[in-house]
């Protein structure tokens, strides 16, 4: 008998793309599926569309509750699933026809507890694909541990072994469902990485696939990073990371997955401060740049959630002056109605400093090598790469504030 698969798709004010992403798992060429819909007490005419699409296929369950936010719209999916794999698509996504066939038969032929696919970015007309960077294969035993200890953090500064996401991933059953009923409501950032790694260390084999048929739609109001302060995002971050160290502290020490949670979150803290000192503490001189970037003339090399917050966290202090703002892909960026020039403006800004807001060794590579073949001076270009103590340091700084979030 073909085993059950129920898909879970939380819908909140997506009216627009909703029937894709629902016609898209009903024409997967593996049918024996239970579609959950959970109506995340949607503003518009969501509510709407599940009943219709409910009226026409019995795999259909629709579940209408009060907002409550992304854990508790999947935590309600995952109590009424009867599936014995799970399966998540966002209710603004896609999928390919053959994705859950292809991830079924990976779990089936191996007997894993999971599998790991990648994923394709749509960002408009134009999409990337996206693996994960430990490679395709059956992780048991020895090779098991060996994800454990890199899943998180594979070596270089916050690059992660496996994509955080749970929707390019199926669990089988009794995986995921303790995880994600465990995760606690009010985390607002790294959802997805709060059930699937305390999942993952469930599981007694995991298959990694290359599989990117999972279409993760990159819409114009999600590639604006519009945030809290970030005091607030700080806060947030802090409740992410006792969870996760709460979690962690059940396995062996040989796992290292308190340094990978370490590198990963520091990486989190800098993205979302923008690099920048918002909350005026004791961080280490010059971090995280070699150089003291305050009242200098700064151009900034990257639109993503970086470079956005890097900008308006720049801004906000008025300690630093902006004067260009530059990206390849700066006509998707220009679409959601921001300051974005190409980068091969950049030989007509003057600047004392240009920083490249990424924090993956292949981007800042590739953009310093872009600069460089542009003409600016090495010594100009600035990214993150503090020392082992600096981020140590930082580290706690960032966890020891105010309201807690202390490690003992």
């Amino acid at each position: 008998m073909e085993p059950l698969i129920s898909v879970i798709v939380p819908i909140y004010n997506i009216e627009k793309y909703l029937g894709i992403c629902i016609e898209s798992i009903l024409d997967q060429t593996y049918q024996n599926l239970e579609v959950i819909l959970v109506d995340d007490g949607s503003p518009d005419r969501c509510p709407e569309l599940c009943d219709l699409y409910a009226s026409k296929d019995s795999r259909i369950t629709v579940i209408h509750k009060e907002n409550g936010g992304l854990v508790s719209a999947r935590k309600a999916g995952i109590r009424a699933a009867h599936g014995e794999y799970i399966g998540v698509v966002d209710g603004d996504d896609w999928i390919g026809r053959g994705f859950y066939m292809s991830l079924l038969s990976s779990a089936l032929e191996s007997d894993s507890d999971a599998v790991i696919a990648g994923f394709t970015r749509d960002l408009f007309a134009r999409s990337q694909v996206i693996l994960n960077t430990l490679p395709s294969g059956i992780y048991q035993g020895e090779e098991r541990r060996r994800l454990y200890g890199s899943m998180l953090s594979c070596g270089e500064f916050h690059s992660y072994g496996v994509t955080t996401y749970l929707w390019n991933k199926l669990f089988r059953r009794e995986a995921i469902l303790p995880c994600q009923l465990d995760v606690d409501d009010r985390i607002s950032i790294g959802e997805d990485a709060a059930a699937v790694y305390p999942a993952l260390l469930r599981c007694r084999k995991i298959c990694v696939t290359d599989n990117c048929a999972y279409h993760y739609r990159q819409r114009e109001d999600s590639m604006l990073k519009l945030s809290k302060s970030f005091s607030a995002e700080a806060a947030s971050l802090r409740l992410l990371y006792g969870f996760l160290s709460e979690q962690f502290r059940k396995y062996p020490a040989g796992y290292r997955l308190m340094e990978q949670l370490d590198d990963w979150m520091l990486g989190t803290f800098i993205i979302r401060s923008g690099a920048i000192d918002c909350l005026h503490q004791r961080l280490p001189e010059g971090f995280p740049f070699a150089a003291d970037i305050r009242g200098r003339s700064i151009a900034v090399c990257g639109g993503g959630t970086f470079g956005q917050q890097l900008v308006r966290r720049m801004r906000e202090s008025g300690n630093y002056r902006i004067i260009g703002w530059y990206d390849d892909d700066y006509r998707e960026y220009r679409r959601c109605c921001m300051d974005v020039d190409p980068l091969s403006d950049i030989s007509g800004c003057q600047f004392d400093y240009i920083i490249i807001a990424k924090l993956d060794r292949s981007s800042v590579n590739a953009y310093r090598r872009e600069l460089l073949d542009l003409g600016v001076s090495g010594e100009k270009i600035l990214s993150v790469e503090p020392s082992d103590d600096d981020k140590k340091q930082a580290l706690q700084v960032y966890l020891n504030e105010s309201d807690g979030g202390n490690r003992n």
